[in-house]
């Protein structure tokens, strides 16, 4: 039996948090962190609802996860998220050791390689994952801001 537990269909899962970010007006970025094939957090960014510019997906994300599992440590869990992580969301991801980070889209400008930050050392990195719908909720999001 074939496992249908890829990255395309966590990835699935991160779009769905996307859209409903999309349809809130706040940037399109969604994510779930994933262990043993069980999502344990999903989240999108809140930046505008909460006012605040450390609440990306990612940030939530880690901080929903860790309250799951009772410890500050991801080891074990997989993040996939819409958009390649800042450097900002990067650090914390470092700390919190996570196993695997899964992006679609990657931001040129703003992502945390283009900073020159690194994850933990034992992180596995997978880019590129759907990344033309990822990056097309982005470019639809912001064309419609610069038509309002």
């Amino acid at each position: 039996m074939e496992n249908i537990f890829t990255d395309e269909y966590f990835m699935r899962k991160a779009l769905q948090e996307a859209q409903e970010a999309f349809d809130k007006d706040e940037i399109p970025v969604g994510a779930v962190v994933v262990i043993n094939d069980k999502v344990i957090a999903r989240t999108h960014n809140l930046t505008e609802l909460l006012h605040d510019v450390t609440a990306h997906a990612e940030m939530q994300a880690i901080t929903s996860a860790a309250n799951f599992l009772g410890g500050k440590y991801l080891t074990g869990c997989t993040l996939y998220v819409t958009l390649e992580p800042c450097q900002m969301c990067a650090g914390a991801l470092y700390w919190s050791q996570i196993a695997k980070v899964v992006f679609g889209a990657t931001d040129d400008q703003r992502g945390y390689r283009a900073m020159g930050t690194k994850l933990h050392p034992k992180t596995e990195v997978v880019h590129g994952v759907m990344a033309e719908e990822c990056s097309r909720l982005m470019k639809d999001f912001f064309a419609r801001k610069r038509k309002n």
